[in-house]
């Protein structure tokens, strides 16, 4: 690989006798997913265009038990909660930032409970801070007048009430957003969430994910943004269903930011 990425560990830093201001939480599926890591790499472009002083945790990051506790596991989620807690306070990370809405949702809302209370952010509201503080200089991009359509992972939509922060960012790239007839507090879920990723549908006449690819598909894209691994998998197995991935791409709001900055 050519391009050289700055990606310090949390055991590196605290070695050095440093402490980052923002712990980035890369997530499994930003760790594993092929797909996702694109998007993991794209957003460690946009900390390092930034100088923005990071760390992740590395080899002592593990699943915030999520998955685990929507499928009905809490014995499952709370031994994976209470071992990430401690690894987490035993750093005083005290702010975390992720590309991936279940963690955010997770460690944001269900680890204060058992110990762990940090400040969580979404990685599409802390781009909006880089960009408002200056940090980030969105210049011309090659979006310019794109027609976008914004999916909102059910997540960090109608589970925390964040609509704005992707469209503001999206909206830096002076492209034409467009809104899905079904979006913000009424958006359809992408089919994913739940740990339903894991599982066949039960019977019927239609995927989830392909009823809400043609919700987007009617506002006539060009390129459908996300800003969920889970949802990048079901909006590009939607596409690929109604034999559109040559003409429409899926990409995370992250992608969108690093590529028209030339990263």
């Amino acid at each position: 690989m050519s391009e050289q990425l700055t990606v310090p560990t949390m055991a590196e830093l605290m070695a050095e006798g440093k402490e980052p201001d923002i712990l980035f939480w890369v997530g499994s599926a930003g760790s594993y997913d092929d797909r996702a890591k694109k998007i993991t790499k794209a957003f460690v472009k946009i900390l390092n265009k930034a100088n923005v002083n990071f760390a992740v945790l590395g080899t002592e990051e593990s699943a915030t038990g999520d998955l685990a506790k929507r499928a009905g596991n809490e014995f499952l989620f709370q031994m994976q909660a209470v071992m990430n807690i401690e690894v987490l306070n035993a750093y005083n990370i005290k702010r975390i930032v992720t590309c991936d809405p279940h963690s955010f949702n997770c460690l944001k809302n269900e680890y204060p409970g058992l110990g762990g209370n940090y400040e969580v952010l979404h990685h599409t509201q802390f781009i909006k801070e880089l960009i408002t503080s200056g940090k980030l200089d969105i210049k011309n991009s090659d979006y310019n007048g794109k027609r976008i359509t914004f999916h909102d992972p059910c997540y960090l939509g109608r589970a925390n009430s964040e609509y704005n922060a992707p469209r503001d960012v999206l909206n830096t790239l002076n492209a034409t957003l467009l809104e899905m007839k079904r979006s913000k507090s009424t958006a359809l879920c992408c089919g994913a969430g739940g740990a339903q990723m894991f599982k066949e549908p039960e019977k019927g006449d239609k995927d989830i994910n392909e009823l809400r690819t043609e919700d987007a598909l009617k506002t006539n894209p060009e390129i459908i943004a996300t800003g969920c691994p889970y949802c990048m998998t079901m909006m590009s197995d939607g596409v690929k269903v109604k034999e559109k991935e040559n003409e429409i791409k899926v990409m995370d709001v992250a992608e969108l930011i690093a590529s028209s900055q030339g990263l």
